[in-house]
């Protein structure tokens, strides 16, 4: 069985930052792109950062791109999110979520596994 947890969330003032973690089990983190996402009240769910099985590149939506780092720790078979100057614009619940085979990284329907959400607001 897949799961997927997510922690780290929280409230923090603007310019703040937050590390975010996924645990996972029933799936080897090194095995496959791991991906984080976040949705808004009222809005989609939206791509934040992907970090590729093969190769482990790193890939990031415009809005956060020099300031959310996300990596890998094989060793505790986590995925984590680093997220440093957090604007109010970034409040949202945020996801882990393990794409399929095959899929493309940033695109919500290709990940086939994902975690139950970490609430994070940013206040102003």
């Amino acid at each position: 069985q897949v799961r997927l947890v997510e922690s780290g969330g929280g409230l923090v003032q603007a310019g703040g930052s937050l590390r975010l973690s996924c645990a996972v089990s029933g799936r080897t983190v090194s095995d496959y792109t791991m991906g984080w996402f976040r949705q808004a009240p009222g809005k989609e769910r939206e791509f934040v950062a992907a970090i590729i099985r093969i190769g482990s590149s790193q890939y990031y939506s415009d809005s956060v791109k020099g300031r959310f780092t996300i990596s890998r720790d094989n060793a505790n078979n986590t995925v984590n999110l680093q997220m440093k100057n957090l604007q109010p614009e970034d409040t949202a619940v945020y996801f882990c979520a393990q794409r399929r085979m095959g899929g493309t990284y940033s695109l919500r329907t290709d990940y086939e596994y994902w975690g139950q959400g970490t609430q994070v607001t940013v206040s102003s």
